[in-house]
């Protein structure tokens, strides 16, 4: 059973069915779901979480599915003190959520998996996205364990690690000549003329909800108490709202005490419109061309970035950019202290983080946890300089020498 009750527009209220459908008729803002919290509240405990399935599906009871999931086995992935990379930073209770290691190798698969349960429930055969190459490996695993048929869109300069990732299911794969607005775009025209669940469009509210998991995790792995300060990457926003969405929620239901998390956003500095309308104090998003090799967060014009905004201002939070050199430096760093390889996306994070606790806007005593969305694997191209190995004979002598050991 789902406590999920209707779609809600964010700006004007204005409510509709439970349906294959995004923006408001009145005024095009943005609708997400609304639940029934009183009964929620009567229905969730810890204990009953805890004892449920190890993966996102313990959360159940506050997702919008009806259905029988879809499950690949997303969620539930480690939370891991990083002592190594805190003494680097000067932190002494640093965490890395290390969401690298969902099935499909990004966070996306919580998403995916909210949204392809209420399109099975709609009655749609076929799924589709939008993508900068995790969601379009997500939808594409998931579509395959669900037997539908999906179609993948990708901007042509994706990764060709992320492309593979997406290929091996068997999707329809589109290679669309232009960025991710672009590609976006033309996926909002194709969603008006064939009934199919498009995840990040006609699905998108339910695909927000399944991002929430990842929040709840965070404070169940802690304890049953929500982190000082929490670092995330932001592409359209959406991922970093509904971390906020999901920590108010614990609190609201009494899961947890009052929330005091402040919340910052990370982005590349050539596609950084929510970091940068926040740095300027501005309460408007300008949208921008992205120019960073990131390609995972660069959306120039995000669609949740209002709310994104809103969300770190209201947390007591902030924001901050890194430039690809820096990016790269982060990916290295978190590989290099703590064993995990991430994605850029994951080194704007850590460049980020590395960037606040030095200002000592994160305090060293801060309980933070910063998320790792994306595994490394995919986009090798971006670190090709990291391989430098000593090149040796195959004898004794030859491997001293290079090594400068003396017998």
């Amino acid at each position: 059973m789902s406590f999920a009750t209707a779609l809600r527009c964010r700006k004007c209220g204005q409510e509709y069915p439970l349906q294959p459908q995004s923006l408001c008729n009145f005024c095009l803002s943005p609708l997400e779901v609304t639940y029934d919290y009183q009964a929620m509240a009567k229905a969730v405990t810890r204990d009953k979480i805890a004892g449920g399935p190890r993966s996102m599906w313990r959360y159940r009871d506050l997702l919008p599915v009806e259905s029988e999931a879809v499950d690949i086995g997303a969620g539930l992935t480690p939370l891991v003190k990083a002592d190594n990379l805190g003494r680097e930073l000067g932190l002494d209770q640093l965490y890395i959520k290390n969401d690298c290691l969902n099935p499909s190798y990004s966070f996306k698969d919580r998403a995916v998996a909210v949204a392809i349960a209420k399109a099975r429930e709609f009655g749609l055969d076929t799924i589709a996205c939008a993508s900068t190459g995790n969601l379009a490996a997500s939808a594409a695993a998931h579509a395959a364990k669900a037997d539908m048929k999906a179609y993948v869109f990708v901007p042509a300069d994706v990764e060709p690690g992320k492309l593979i990732g997406a290929a091996i299911y068997k999707p329809v794969l589109v290679s669309v000549n232009g960025n991710y607005d672009d590609v976006n775009r033309l996926c909002a025209e194709v969603a008006r003329r064939y009934k199919w669940g498009f995840i990040n469009i006609n699905l998108r509210p339910y695909y927000a909800e399944g991002s929430k998991t990842l929040g709840y995790e965070v404070v169940e792995q802690l304890g049953w108490r929500a982190p000082d300060c929490i670092v995330c990457p932001a592409a359209s926003g959406l991922l970093f709202t509904r971390v906020g969405k999901a920590l108010d929620e614990f609190s609201m239901l009494g899961l947890t005490d009052p929330v005091n998390t402040r919340l910052f956003v990370s982005q590349a500095a050539g596609s950084a419109p929510i970091a940068n309308a926040f740095l300027a104090g501005s309460q408007h998003i300008h949208p921008v061309k992205p120019d960073t090799l990131v390609r995972s967060i660069a959306i120039g014009n995000p669609a949740d970035g209002y709310y994104a905004l809103r969300v770190a201002r209201q947390s007591g939070g902030g924001a901050g950019t890194v430039t690809d050199e820096e990016a790269i430096a982060g990916v290295k760093l978190l590989a290099q202290t703590e064993g995990i390889f991430a994605e850029a996306a994951g080194g704007v994070v850590i460049g980020v983080l590395k960037k606040l606790a030095a200002a000592e806007v994160i305090k060293r005593d801060a309980v933070t946890v910063a998320l790792i969305t994306g595994a490394g694997p995919r986009t090798q191209e971006i670190l090709s300089s990291v391989v430098q190995p000593i090149t040796v004979q195959p004898n004794l002598q030859s491997l001293e020498e290079a090594l400068g050991v003396v017998a």
